[in-house]
């Protein structure tokens, strides 16, 4: 069984930046079609029956206010093929995400992988989005979530390091698939700049840190603005990164005492 919805929708994307080995050609069938947006082309690929094709007909309704979302935030400027892939056991997600065979991923409700990232070339190729059987478990809401979460992943590969701060992928991530809601009352107990091991710690621990990295992320959009946020998306995790620091200062024209300082002012609002 899948874990609360909302912990599914960030903690999946722990894996989102993997390159597994390349699959083989055998392994997929041929897919249909589907054509969304400016005429970006999805291939929906069902590995079991009922079940797998029942998830991709509600993936098929909402992927093109997916593509909207994320050309809205990251541009147009990604791949015009999307695959998306529901597999029909355990054994075949582990697979085909190139996850662990050993590894607990029963909580992982999709991943978004490629087999190479040309960063030299702003390419990435093989990309795909997996979904574990137990997606199909999923309300419509967390569902859209995952979808538009990944597809983020998908559209910002290229220009992804495999060594950016995950807590800023996923919290940039959930900024462009999660509605806002309001802040819990005591968001403010912790106004430290998120970090990587927030996101380590198994239970509620890892479910607040992915929060805050959302948080952290709405934050910067609304101090700053939404082109400051892609901005320091670009500076901070970007191939050829340096620290968060200069990211900062180049992304938002401040430093980390004064950004962490509107930060928690922002979080007692």
């Amino acid at each position: 069984m899948l874990v609360a919805e909302l912990l599914v929708a960030s903690n999946l994307i722990t894996r989102s930046s993997a390159i597994p080995p390349p699959r083989p050609a055998s392994a997929i069938p041929a897919p249909t079609p589907l054509v969304v947006g400016d005429g970006r082309t999805v291939r929906l690929i069902s590995l079991g029956g009922e079940r797998t094709d029942g998830l991709l007909t509600r993936i098929a309704a909402d992927i093109g206010a997916a593509v909207g979302a994320v050309e809205k935030f990251w541009g147009t400027d990604w791949d015009r093929e999307i695959e998306v892939i529901a597999t029909d056991s355990q054994a075949q997600f582990v697979a085909l995400a190139g996850l662990a065979p050993a590894g607990h991923w029963e909580d992982i409700a999709a991943v978004s992988v490629a087999d190479h990232v040309d960063f030299a070339h702003h390419r990435a190729s093989g990309q795909r989005m997996v979904f574990a059987p137990g997606a199909a478990n999923m309300s419509d809401a967390a569902l859209r979530i995952v979808l538009t979460h990944e597809l983020f992943h998908l559209a910002a590969r290229a220009d992804t390091a495999l060594d950016a701060p995950r807590w800023l992928l996923e919290g940039v991530a959930d900024f462009v698939a999660r509605p806002p809601s309001p802040l819990p009352a005591d968001a403010a107990a912790n106004t430290a700049l998120p970090v990587d091991a927030d996101l380590d710690i198994a239970g509620p621990q890892r479910q607040r840190g992915y929060d805050r990295a959302w948080w952290f992320a709405r934050f910067v959009a609304d101090t700053y603005g939404v082109d400051a946020l892609r901005r320091l998306y670009v500076d901070a995790c970007g191939s050829g990164h340096g620290d968060f620091e200069t990211a900062v200062h180049r992304a938002l024209g401040t430093d980390t005492a004064e950004l962490r300082a509107r930060w928690a002012r922002w979080l007692t609002r």
